[in-house]
């Protein structure tokens, strides 16, 4: 069917716009008359020449997601049937691709599909946990606060990541410039000066050598190591894939000196999040435990919380397993023995991931303000050091013409 794209006022007389898959102009108005909204323009849409290529489709990002959520939530709490709020969410969609999902969704739940089963068929954007907590609503009779939860989830989960990618882009780009002004320096600066050089009399000083050394170095061998790095990166890349590469890595990333008690502090908020988001919602411990697992991002953290469903599965608790895992701080795991205890161990895992999420708000800032002064550091004596020794043997003959 065609698409159309609409504009009209709704009942507070604010003008919105949108498109819609229909038959005709006509089914487009009477659908815009259900909805309340009175329609004031109505065309056929121009056909995208790239449709088919879809690698040149907009992709689905995780905000919209969200927004998905949430606005499906509102609508659901105000006793709107699913189809309908499927229909009206498709019908003001822009992202084409994701416009092209919920059409899909719709169908599929019109034909007596359940929600859940639906998203499965789309699991590259809706995940294990997304689905799982949708199931245990829809079998609950509430769907609304489950997508409340889970929108909720995600803001937070997707802060969370934002926060750690802004403490290791800082320095990864003041490297790489770093490296860059470097090698530049070495390949066409230096090369200059020892040209100039070369008609002196007197020999170059020592740190003037080192670094025309280094020069001839990188200038011969430029080609073997930018080949080297590519199958380094390769080797490295088969080896972090393979599950005694990923163990050995995550190990030792846990192990940093700053960036790994960062990313454990990031590990145990997403951990306790994302139970905490999952028990409250109704799905069941073991289910929970395996899911949060698989989407651990760290080797060792989920192979400790497999050893901890399988003491659960066993009969034992989850905070003693966590424990003799050695992953978890002993605050996290005793908080976890208290909440067990009282029977609210959803809302303690709520209280752990707030507490965590302040902390990795924390140790991100003290991480920014130590690494710049560090970097700058670092620039200065690489460059600055470069710069001095080619300019030595000026200073040495022009002390030798003044005496």
């Amino acid at each position: 069917m065609p698409v159309y794209l609409w504009e009209g006022k709704n009942r507070n007389n604010q003008i919105q716009k949108g498109q819609l898959e229909a038959a005709n102009e006509e089914a487009v108005k009477a659908h815009l008359n259900r909805v309340r909204i009175i329609p004031s323009k109505v065309k056929k849409k121009p056909k995208d020449l790239f449709e088919g290529v879809s690698f040149l489709q907009p992709k689905v990002k995780e905000k919209d997601i969200i927004i998905f959520a949430r606005q499906f939530s509102t609508m659901i709490d105000a006793g709107l049937p699913i189809i309908q709020c499927m229909d009206i969410l498709h019908s003001q969609q822009e992202n084409a691709t994701f416009k092209k999902m919920l059409k899909d969704i719709k169908d599929q739940v019109e034909g007596g599909s359940t929600f859940a089963d639906a998203l499965k068929r789309y699991p590259k954007h809706f995940d294990n946990l997304f689905v799982n907590m949708i199931t245990a609503g829809e079998a609950g009779g509430i769907l609304d606060v489950i997508l409340k939860r889970l929108a909720g989830y995600m803001e937070k989960a997707a802060r969370l990541k934002r926060k750690v990618k802004g403490a290791m882009v800082y320095p990864a780009i003041t490297i790489a410039v770093a490296v860059i002004v470097v090698a530049v320096i070495l390949i066409f600066v230096i090369p200059v000066f020892q040209e100039m050089f070369a008609d002196f009399g007197s020999s170059l000083p020592g740190p003037t050598l080192i670094v025309i050394a280094m020069s001839d170095f990188v200038k011969s061998k430029v080609h073997f190591m930018a080949i080297g790095l590519v199958i380094f990166f390769f080797a490295f890349k088969k080896y972090y894939s393979t599950n005694k590469g990923r163990l050995v890595v995550d190990a030792a990333i846990l192990k940093l000196p700053v960036f790994g008690m960062l990313l454990r502090k990031v590990a145990v908020a997403k951990f306790t999040r994302t139970m905490g988001t999952m028990l409250g919602s109704g799905v069941a411990i073991l289910e929970a435990l395996d899911i949060v697992a698989k989407t651990a991002g760290n080797k060792i953290v989920e192979k400790a919380i497999y050893t901890v469903r399988s003491g659960i599965s066993e009969g034992r608790t989850m905070a003693d397993p966590l424990q003799a895992s050695g992953v978890f701080p002993p605050m996290v795991c005793q908080m976890i023995a208290v909440g067990e205890s009282t029977g609210a161990l959803d809302a303690m895992l709520e209280k752990i991931a707030d507490f965590y999420d302040e902390e990795v708000d924390q140790a991100v800032e003290n991480l920014t303000a130590m690494i710049e002064p560090m970097m700058i550091v670092f620039l200065g004596v690489i460059v600055g050091g470069l710069i001095v020794s080619m300019y030595l043997p000026i200073f040495k003959m022009a002390g030798a013409v003044g005496g």
